[in-house]
């Protein structure tokens, strides 16, 4: 009787095992937008934090993506420097895809580079056009 309840006891280590791995090959899976960048700025013009609802925070206010553009072209336009700007973890919220596709898109129609800092790596957000 207790060789039966072993034997129940290990038909689920091949299950387990194969989470595992499973687990192994995509716990390091990372955005595609974001690329390594070896020439990562000391400091950065803008810092952005991000918040709920797909907002940031810039300078203790929250904006929307559509918000955030007009404030990064009112910099641009009063010839404040605009030339790096860092996406942070939030006090609440982590950077999500929808943080990262605003910036993305904000960055490429202003001309600006940015980066997004996440568990402790920072990576360049960069458009790549798709071939035709």
């Amino acid at each position: 009787m207790s060789s039966v309840v072993a034997l129940r006891r290990w038909r689920f280590v091949p299950l387990a095992l194969l989470l595992l791995s499973l687990a192994a090959c995509l716990g390091g899976a990372r955005n595609e937008e974001l690329v390594r960048s070896e020439d990562i700025p000391a400091e950065f013009d803008v810092v952005l934090l991000a918040e709920k609802d797909s907002q940031f925070d810039y300078s203790g206010v929250p904006l929307t993506a559509e918000a955030l553009r007009d404030a990064m072209r009112y910099r641009k336009e009063e010839a404040l420097s605009l030339q790096s700007v860092l996406l942070k973890r939030g006090e609440k919220q982590k950077v999500t895809d929808a943080h990262i596709l605003a910036l993305m898109r904000v960055a490429h129609e202003l001309g600006f580079r940015a980066w997004v800092e996440q568990k402790g790596e920072t990576g360049e957000i960069r458009v790549q056009s798709r071939s035709k």
